[in-house]
């Protein structure tokens, strides 16, 4: 049986599958019950008409889209912005970053969903940040005459060998592509191999993106809570297999003698905001919420990062970062954000996310990698209590993130010289 044909009958028995994984998400996170209608094809009630449309499937993405857009508007400024999300905390992004566009969960990949989103807005052409690959909506998209792109583009090479396994799905999704914008040579030769057609390398927008005023201010505000102390931030940690990088750290920073350093932990998901609280209580230390606004006291030896949109004030208010999804194997968060803020940044050995920026960062040493939690924390502390160890690192961090600028300038140059000969 070929597999589009499998891939059709799967949509008609995925959605109460769907459904049910959404409910038992909802248990930790209730936020996955918001919006329940627009992810299964059901008409939005005000659809945006004739967008510049973006999906970007969670935060990161939504992150590496802002300097794409501002771009595409000074292009394009007679059209609205339609961003669509998969995920509660993308969602929340896209709403604090472009309060003036329509943000919206994108339907599930069943050929009647995406073609009713298609037709409902009529976008004048995509953008599918990174690397999101759904079947029926590239081919919808192609038939309705919606120009299409891939932008900030990467493959690893365990997704090339999935990928691979279903080629006959996946090729002729692919070829429906108007331009395909890949990060670095290698991921442009495994897309490649997938056969996606009319690649160029232009980099990686993420390096394009700068802390916004609103940012700094809330980044002088964090400090004066913070008082004059050393601060420590483990940022976007993650848990993989039972296996919580939060606890991973607070356990190897039980047993170092402190003095007035702080450790702040911002999880990388909400749900795991009260379950990092507790720990830390449990493990004896005395913790505090950001979300509580109020100075921290002398006293206290952790803060719990409970709030979202903050990521770039936490970054600016704090000496240290270890950035989180890189001591389990998720694939590292990214690194680009605090190193662009000229923060001596570490980060573990799960890296597949954020390859070349992670191997870029160190041989311009603007980053260090460590291979535990207890060398994490022990670096951590002797770089809080001696700057001038990592001073050598925050000079070349700026460096190297402005050796690495002006992907998504290229990519918006290329898109508008697509739409403007499709138009004619």
């Amino acid at each position: 049986m070929p597999f589009r044909v499998m891939y059709a009958l799967l949509w008609q028995i995925a959605p109460p599958i769907i459904k049910h994984y959404l409910k038992k998400r909802a248990r930790k996170n209730p936020d996955y019950l918001l919006h329940w209608h627009e992810r299964f094809g059901k008409p939005h009630p005000n659809p945006v008409q004739n967008p510049i449309w973006i999906h970007a499937v969670s935060v990161g993405e939504t992150r590496a889209a802002q300097p794409i857009i501002a771009l595409l508007q000074k292009h394009f400024p007679n059209n609205p912005i339609l961003l669509t999300q998969m995920t509660p905390t993308g969602h929340a992004t896209a709403q604090t970053l472009f309060p003036h566009a329509q943000c919206r969960y994108l339907p599930y990949d069943k050929r009647e969903w995406v073609q009713q989103f298609i037709r409902e807005h009529r976008p004048i052409f995509g953008i599918l940040m990174e690397t999101e690959i759904w079947a029926n909506l590239m081919h919808v998209c192609h038939e309705e005459n919606v120009p299409l792109f891939l932008a900030n583009a990467r493959l690893s090479e365990k997704s090339l060998a999935g990928y691979l396994k279903i080629q006959s799905l996946i090729q002729p999704a692919m070829q429906t592509l108007s331009a395909c914008f890949a990060q670095t040579p290698d991921d442009a030769t495994r897309l490649a191999q997938i056969g996606t057609p009319r690649i160029q390398v232009v980099g990686n927008s993420k390096y394009d993106i700068a802390p916004n005023p609103q940012s700094i201010e809330s980044s002088k505000a964090l400090r004066q809570l913070w008082g004059n102390r050393p601060v420590f931030l483990a940022a976007s940690t993650r848990e993989k297999n039972d296996v919580d990088e939060a606890e991973l750290i607070l356990q190897q920073w039980k047993k170092l003698h402190l003095n007035n350093e702080l450790l702040i932990i911002v999880p990388r998901h909400p749900e795991r905001f009260h379950a990092n609280f507790e720990m830390a209580q449990n493990l004896g230390f005395r913790v505090q919420k950001r979300s509580e606004n109020r100075p921290i006291l002398p006293e206290t030896q952790i803060v719990i990062g409970d709030s979202m949109g903050e990521m770039f004030a936490y970054y600016q208010s704090v000496d240290v970062v270890f950035v989180g999804g890189s001591l389990v194997p998720t694939g590292c968060q990214n690194i680009i954000e605090p190193i662009s803020c000229g923060k001596p940044v570490l980060f573990g050995d799960s890296v597949f996310n954020f390859q070349a920026a992670c191997n870029g960062a160190l041989a311009a040493k603007a980053a260090m990698q460590i291979h535990s939690a207890h060398s994490l924390c022990e670096i951590a502390q002797q770089w809080l209590q001696n700057p001038e160890l990592y001073a050598p690192i925050a000079a070349n961090s700026r460096h190297f993130v402005a050796q690495h600028q002006g992907a998504s300038e290229r990519i918006v140059n290329e898109i508008a010289k697509s739409i403007k000969m499709h138009d004619n």
